[in-house]
Order: structure tokens, then sequence, then C-alpha cells
């Protein structure tokens, strides 16, 4: 029994990791009249700077906005202090 136990925290520990939220803070522009922002986007799959630069590249092009850089990726501990600094594109895209 013990075993059996044992193996279930495992696997439960295990699937909650697979599962661990990513996110990623980025800068954009759009031209004619220039302008800029700051966004954070939730990424599925692998949590790294060039995962989400792929990810936002076409979500970003699909309104118009130029992807400029992706300044890091995190968790959830980091989501929550980015969210004024992000206003309107907070999780939009």
């Amino acid at each position: 029994m013990k075993h059996i136990t044992f193996s279930l925290l495992i696997l439960t520990v295990w699937a909650n990791a697979a599962q661990a939220a990513c996110y990623a803070d980025y800068k954009a522009k759009r031209d004619g009249p220039l302008r800029l922002h700051y966004g954070v986007a939730a990424i599925d799959g692998d949590c790294a700077v060039d995962a989400a630069a792929d990810a936002l590249l076409d979500r970003l092009s699909a309104d118009d906005w130029q992807l400029l850089t992706v300044l890091g990726v995190f968790d959830d501990a980091g989501l929550e202090e980015r969210k004024e600094s992000a206003g309107d594109y907070y999780l939009r895209y």
C-alpha cells in the first residue's frame, strides 16, 4: 500500500509540474504612427524565451503589432507584480 501511495504522490507532483503556468513579458511596436507597448502573455509549452518569442510573433502580428523583444519568462509568482505596468496588454495576447 505504501508503494501505491508513494507512486500516486509522484504522479501528482509530476502532473502539476508539467502543467505549471508560464508567462512572458515583452515589448512590441506598431508603425504609422509609432506606438509601443509592454505586455504580459501566457505561454503554452516550453517555458523559454525562444518559445515565448515564437508564440508571440503570430499573436501580435494578427493585430499588426511587431514583437521587439521578450524580456523574460516567469511563473505565477511574477504575474501580479507586472499587472499594473502591462495595463491593457496584461494577458491580452
